[in-house]
């Protein structure tokens, strides 16, 4: 059974940086790309970063362009998200997700971390 587990969330000021993780575990992920996404309170939830576990190409939103970046670490089957010079405006809560890099649908999906910054 697939699992994604999503860490490391939590209050921050504006400007500062934080990273979280997610732990996938459950089969092998070299066809797959990870996501992640987030939902602000209110609002739809959007795409902010992928990247393909097998080529670690990646994409990202404009709106985190240059501020988040988004690695693996194959050895602990784990995908991060380094985000900085974080604004009010990223507060929501932070999902992980995975696909199959031949499809455009993500499969499945993590529980969700929450991350708030503080103006």
């Amino acid at each position: 059974q697939v699992q994604l587990v999503e860490s490391g969330g939590g209050l921050v000021q504006a400007g500062d940086s934080l990273t979280i993780s997610c732990a996938a575990s459950g089969r092998t992920f070299s066809s797959y790309a990870m996501g992640w996404f987030r939902q602000a309170l209110g609002k739809e939830r959007e795409f902010v970063a992928s990247i393909k576990w097998r080529s670690g190409s990646t994409a990202y939103a404009d709106s985190v362009k240059g501020r988040f970046t988004i690695s693996r670490d194959n050895a602990k089957n784990t995908v991060y998200l380094q985000m900085s010079n974080l604004k009010p405006e990223d507060t929501a809560v932070y999902y992980c997700a995975a696909r199959r890099v031949a499809l455009n649908t993500y499969d499945y999906w993590g529980q969700g971390t929450q991350v708030t910054v503080s103006s």
